[in-house]
């Protein structure tokens, strides 16, 4: 059943009021706390659309917000939104209480992202990139007030130089390796949850994100 019709009174939240930025928020601090999700997973296996369209409702904003910011494009984002809702939905028997519907969900979008990622793995994200009031990508250093009576050509350079040497040493990362940077350093994961949504260990994911944070110092270090 397509996550449309699970929702079919509202729609799809709008990118601009989901406050997408590329800042070091913690999703954990705002991630939804719902103590009654393993009836409402009990119910939905049973067969009861209405229970499984309210955890849509718990956590879609969540999951939106997520797979715009790992994929970098808003269009990608909500592909794999419905992705994973459907695919949550179609495999709901197999969920096993055995971890969070949270983490559960977001195993499987962080996945499909991986998967995403691979596929366009030439394409390197900035992550000086946040999505604007109406929607539309947009660099942050273009946001930074300017206080001049005219331009500022200096300071616009200098911009830009920063985007394109963060975008030459992200261009050093594997997609697994930046999906782990990102969950840690920009959603504030705890490297227990980003080890449970990609179905590894925590040691793993220490080792990832320290050839990651290796990676990436060593190629700015480089560019100055």
């Amino acid at each position: 059943m397509p996550v449309a019709e699970l929702n079919h009174s509202r729609s799809i939240p709008s990118y601009a009021n989901l406050g997408l930025v590329t800042s070091n928020s913690s999703s954990e601090a705002i991630r939804p706390a719902r103590a009654d999700d393993n009836q409402l997973i009990r119910n939905a296996q049973m067969g009861d659309a209405d229970a499984f369209a309210e955890l849509v409702r718990q956590y879609d904003r969540a999951v939106l917000r997520l797979a715009i910011h790992l994929t970098g494009s808003p269009e990608d984002g909500q592909d794999i939104y419905q992705e994973a809702f459907m695919r949550a939905y179609t495999n709901l028997n197999s969920f096993r209480f055995e971890c969070s519907f949270y983490t559960w969900i977001y195993r499987i979008v962080t996945n499909l992202c991986l998967d995403h990622l691979r596929k366009k793995h030439s394409r390197v994200r900035d992550l000086t990139t946040t999505i604007s009031a109406d929607g539309e990508q947009e660099h942050i250093v273009e946001r930074m007030p300017d206080h001049s009576v005219g331009s500022n050509p200096e300071r616009s350079l200098a911009g830009r130089e920063l985007r394109d040497k963060i975008c030459r040493a992200l261009g050093t990362l594997t997609p697994r390796e930046r999906v782990v940077f990102e969950l840690k350093h920009y959603h504030g994961l705890r490297l227990r949850t980003v080890a449970g949504m990609l179905n590894t260990t925590e040691g793993t994911i220490k080792n990832t994100l320290f050839r990651a944070t290796h990676k990436l110092r060593f190629e700015l270090a480089g560019a100055r």
